[in-house]
């Protein structure tokens, strides 16, 4: 059994990026794996201050919800990270949770990555775009396999990923944990 931690990363309550998220869920915990999927909409999250007291002391100086993040990635031996594609990168709330996560860069090691990202546009430009920000992030870590992209490119309204191929591709991914 694995422990699959989901990040989702997106304002909307119930939006696309959320159901992705959910049919990850569902086919990770119907292979028998320990899921939590954390919404970043709930969470009271700081911006980095640039500062790099975290190398030094494990934790940030800020006194907010991303400490108690920093535990649930480590623990974890799967991360998936789902989120709405704005402007040709990740969402504020998926940037502003990365960048609070430095003090991880030189203690995690060992994971599998899962990316899935939502977007209206469904060329793959958008989406490539905001999936390199996720490669940035996990080129930071030792030992880190990517091991699978959900394209959900041409949801615009909500739960439109339902009819596209998006919807199942997350599911089967997360049985495939």
């Amino acid at each position: 059994m694995k422990k699959v931690l989901i990040i989702a990363g997106s304002p909307r309550k119930n939006g696309n990026s959320d159901m992705l998220a959910r049919q990850f869920a569902k086919g990770a915990e119907e292979s028998g794996h320990q899921v939590e999927i954390i919404y970043l909409r709930d969470l009271k999250i700081n911006y980095c201050q640039g500062c790099l007291v975290c190398l030094k002391k494990g934790e940030c100086f800020q006194k907010d919800d991303a400490n108690s993040l920093l535990p649930k990635m480590m623990e974890a031996d799967v991360v998936c990270f789902s989120c709405p594609v704005y402007y040709y990168s990740v969402s504020g709330q998926m940037k502003t949770f990365i960048d609070r996560m430095n003090p991880l860069y030189d203690k995690m090691k060992d994971k599998d990555f899962y990316y899935m990202l939502t977007a209206q546009d469904d060329s793959h430009k958008q989406l490539d775009r905001a999936f390199d920000v996720f490669e940035g992030f996990a080129d930071c870590f030792e030992n880190i396999r990517r091991c699978g992209r959900v394209y959900g490119g041409g949801a615009d309204k909500k739960g439109e990923i339902k009819d596209l191929p998006a919807y199942i591709e997350a599911y089967e991914m997360g049985k495939g944990v």
